[in-house]
């Protein structure tokens, strides 16, 4: 009869000859006829071999070889499996979305995830950082499927990014990383995609703030035009470039309303 330990090799075996790298605990209770304490000693093991690691409670993935120094896979290649287990929509957003565009500039010390309410803990050990952000709503048509060695996953349109970016900026490394990836950003952006995906995004003040970037900071006014067109047929409101608690004058001097009470410069 074959130790706890094979039977659980035997088991990832066949996980990663099925292109998969993560498993719950709950499938490992269902394909053996084990005690809970057995097989939890089992994946202890093979966790102090460093051959797998606990993600989040009762989801593990499986660390290949190549991936062994690191301690962890890249999260691109089980976030999908993750938060079908956590049963909740997603899609990679900010710097991480970005960097499927050529746009990254910097490699993102984090994971970025947009989710629904309710609110998801964030992941947070020594070689894995993702961090989940919860938004009310986004639509289909603007989650780009990529193909990653697992499957597919979900992704923010350029057009979305660029929005999500202004949106959370302070997550993304403040206005100025923000407007070095954007600058980037703009070779992937559509304007007829952007004009459309402005018209649905909420806040508007992040609209607001992307209008005033691509066109006083990137010049870019192919972008901007339809965007300012369309802001002319909604009521908006003066807002600060960079929001602060102190009071200050709102004349902004611009089709945006924007308030430019920080120097913007790009690292290109």
């Amino acid at each position: 009869m074959k130790t706890n330990y094979a039977y659980l090799e035997d088991f990832i075996n066949e996980l990663r000859s099925n292109g998969r790298y993560a498993f719950s605990l709950q499938e490992v209770r269902n394909q053996f006829d084990q005690s809970d304490q057995a097989i939890k000693k089992a994946l202890q093991r093979l966790k102090k071999k460093k051959e797998i690691a606990l993600i989040r409670n009762e989801f593990y993935v499986v660390i290949t070889p190549e991936y062994r120094s690191k301690g962890i896979l890249p999260p691109s290649l089980f976030i999908s499996e993750l938060m079908k287990f956590l049963e909740k929509d997603y899609y990679i957003g900010l710097l991480n979305a970005a960097s499927y565009y050529g746009a990254a500039h910097q490699q993102p010390q984090s994971f970025s995830v947009i989710t629904m309410k309710p609110s998801l803990r964030n992941i947070n050990n020594d070689n894995l950082k993702i961090n989940f952000y919860i938004k009310k709503e986004w639509s289909k048509e603007d989650i780009i499927q990529k193909k990653v060695d697992t499957g597919y996953i979900n992704v923010s349109s350029p057009e979305l990014t660029a929005l999500d970016l202004v949106c959370y900026f302070d997550q993304a490394g403040g206005l100025n990383r923000v407007a070095t990836v954007l600058e980037e950003l703009c070779e992937s952006i559509d304007a007829t995609k952007l004009l459309y995906i402005s018209k649905r995004y909420s806040p508007i003040t992040a609209i607001q703030r992307l209008g005033f970037l691509l066109e006083e900071i990137l010049d870019r006014r192919d972008l901007s035009d339809p965007i300012k067109e369309y802001l002319k047929t909604v009521k908006y409101f003066p807002v600060l470039l960079r929001p602060q608690k102190e009071k200050t004058e709102m004349i902004t001097g611009n089709d945006w309303k924007v308030v430019q009470n920080i120097e913007i410069e790009t690292d290109l």
